[in-house]
């Protein structure tokens, strides 16, 4: 039996407008919705939200679940 490596990739992007914790868990809460997400972090503080997925996102549909949580990707 051999063990499957699962690559996993980290991307770093800036949000902005995040201010609070709850900035941070509007913005990860939507962006976790996308496909193949395994992760999310965002730190209001810094403006940056770190995703690790199986692939690359496209970077509309992370604009998107941006905007949905109320935020502006730059």
């Amino acid at each position: 039996m051999t063990a499957e490596t699962k690559t996993e990739l980290t991307t770093v992007y800036q949000v902005k407008g995040m201010t609070c914790g709850h900035c941070e868990g509007a913005v990860s809460s939507e962006i976790s919705e996308l496909p193949g997400v395994s992760s999310v972090t965002a730190v209001a503080k810094t403006g940056e939200v770190t995703v690790v997925s199986e692939a690359p996102l496209d970077v509309e549909a992370v604009r998107a679940a941006v905007d949905e949580a109320g935020y502006e990707l730059v």
